[in-house]
């Protein structure tokens, strides 16, 4: 009986959904649509890996003359092998939340999720048409109308949520219970979203939502923060990079790239494949994205977190913070924007600093041992950048005059105002205190 009601459940919410009007599509802002360069051949060449045929007649022929027939079928075997793993088992194990959604959340879960953020939060639900045709199913709360002193309510937060979760019951409500206006969305294949979850789906999802809020919701970019949860941040530094004039953009429990964390549980055999399959369907090139933002960037380092970590102790099988991969999102970052600043040395320090697992050790390397003066530190930077005029953009020539143990101190100074530690877990949501804007010069 109980199975025939959420199944019950499950073709009403379904219908319903269908039959709802289309708030906004993604041609409607017309030639006022902003598409990075960068952006726009991620978009060519993931499309064609997610929804055509692999191309691989044309790889094949691009052989040389000697190359042998039976060289050639295997070649195209070998592509068309990773095609199907990638559309199969590869999909199924990076978007969980797309698969057997009524054996992995009950669907009454997610109806009393949306329907307490429509009648407790007066939330405003919205079907969107993306370019590839996908009906993205998104959730608006606005609290413009609250009058605070922080003003948090003008600024709107876009969440981006991870491979299993959903707006009904995911990040969203830490930005919203901090008081901000929020806008989610469910991926492609997620909840009430049309679709399959892929790369090139997922950034067809994010242009859309964000020309929504532009467009139909009325707020400015500089205005807008873009929130992105664990895979959601592929999506998220996408955003950030297409659109540069964003406000704010703040990574949780993030990563630079698939591959790493996909080796961690591959059996060495199989490598060379994986590696393949992933750069060719799942290039998830976060860390690249985020280096061409030249936006405030906060990143949430969640220190017990078991997937974005590759490394856990022997014993007790707690993940070794100096192996969790936003280590190397907040490295990369300040290298792209701090050249003169992040030499090898520096690196080392900053690395030394990540590797603390508590807010003792943390204090002990950031006060006692390297003495970091954050006047001073701020001081120099105000200085440097008053010195740029109108033209402040990364990268930044600051740190070339300063002497050793200074530019280690401002590198120690920037890794702290760029990341933010919370003890907690991968899939606990993050507590609305946790959450804030990220520091601006």
């Amino acid at each position: 009986m109980c199975y025939k009601m959420k199944t019950y459940l499950m073709i009403k919410d379904s219908c319903l959904f269908k039959k709802w009007p289309v708030e906004y599509r993604w041609d409607e802002a017309g030639s006022s649509t902003i598409l990075h360069s960068c952006s726009t051949s991620t978009i060519t060449v993931n499309a064609h890996n997610s929804q055509g045929l692999p191309p691989v007649a044309q790889d094949a022929a691009a052989g040389s003359s000697s190359t042998s027939i039976f060289q050639a079928f295997k070649h195209c075997s070998s592509r068309f092998a990773r095609y199907a793993i990638a559309h199969s088992i590869g999909r199924w194990l990076l978007y969980p939340g797309s698969v057997c959604l009524l054996n992995k959340v009950q669907p009454n879960l997610l109806v009393n999720g949306r329907t307490r953020l429509m009648e407790d939060f007066h939330g405003k639900r919205a079907k969107l048409i993306a370019r590839d045709g996908n009906e993205i199913d998104t959730m608006f709360v606005d609290r413009r109308k609250r009058r605070t002193p922080e003003k948090k309510e003008m600024q709107l937060v876009i969440c981006c949520e991870g491979n299993g979760s959903f707006y009904e019951v995911g990040c969203f409500f830490t930005p919203l219970r901090a008081g901000y206006s929020v806008l989610g969305w469910n991926h492609p294949g997620f909840g009430r979203s049309t679709g399959k979850p892929y790369p090139a789906n997922d950034i067809n999802a994010m242009e859309v939502v964000i020309q929504y809020a532009v467009h139909r919701l009325g707020f400015g970019l500089p205005y807008i923060a873009i929130y992105g949860y664990s895979l959601g941040s592929y999506t998220a530094t996408w955003a950030a990079m297409t659109y540069p004039e964003l406000g704010a953009l703040v990574l949780d429990a993030s990563f630079d790239s698939l591959l790493p964390l996909a080796m961690k549980v591959i059996k060495k055999s199989l490598r060379r494949l994986v590696i393949k399959t992933v750069t060719e369907h799942f290039n998830l090139n976060v860390a690249e994205m985020l280096c061409q933002y030249p936006g405030p960037v906060l990143l949430i380092r969640r220190i017990l977190d078991e997937i974005t970590s590759t490394q856990f102790t022997l014993e007790s099988k707690i993940p070794i913070v100096k192996t969790n991969r936003a280590n190397e999102l907040l490295v990369q970052l300040l290298r792209c924007r701090y050249p003169d600043i992040m030499s090898e040395e520096e690196e080392e320090t900053v690395r030394s600093w990540l590797a603390a697992d508590c807010p003792q050790l943390d204090n002990l390397i950031y006060n006692y041992f390297y003495h970091v003066d954050d006047d001073w530190c701020l001081r120099t930077l105000e200085s440097y950048k008053s010195s740029l005029g109108s033209s402040c953009s990364f990268p930044w020539n600051v740190g070339k005059n300063l002497t050793p143990i200074r530019r280690k101190q401002m590198a120690l100074f920037l890794a702290r105002k760029h990341l933010k530690n919370v003890e907690t877990t991968h899939g606990r949501t993050l507590p609305p205190q946790e959450f804030q804007m990220p520091w601006k010069l």
